[in-house]
């Protein structure tokens, strides 16, 4: 498994010591992939960084790339959800991350990111 994209369910997940997904990510480490953090996924479960440790500690990571939500990538994800039928401008923008790195998106909500085109790695 090279690249893997984490939606905020992937997020809250290893926040909260699923074991499944530390072994996703020591499986992409041993492969010496890239993890990519959304900006707007990281966004919806930042709240305190001293009680995070985890999530802190994948942040600080040199394989991890916080994937940033600038103008362009918001238009194409409001372009999408309107292609899409769906309204979460934030799955929207994981669904585009992993589609320009061609790798899956870990997710807890597997239904949502394949109707907007991503490969899905469920939790």
């Amino acid at each position: 498994m090279p690249d893997v994209v984490l939606d905020a369910g992937a997020l809250i997940a290893l926040d909260r010591g699923s074991r499944r997904m530390a072994a996703l990510l020591d499986a992409v480490h041993h492969r010496e992939g890239t993890v990519v953090v959304p900006a707007g996924a990281l966004a919806q479960v930042w709240r305190d960084g001293a009680r995070q440790a985890r999530l802190g500690r994948l942040l600080r990571s040199i394989a991890v790339v916080v994937d940033p939500l600038d103008g362009q990538t918001a238009r194409a994800a409001g372009v999408l959800c309107g292609r899409a039928g769906t309204s979460d401008v934030v799955d929207a923008s994981v669904a585009l991350a992993a589609a320009r790195r061609g790798c899956a998106v870990v997710t807890t909500d597997p239904e949502d990111l394949s109707r907007l085109g991503a490969d899905v790695i469920a939790l």
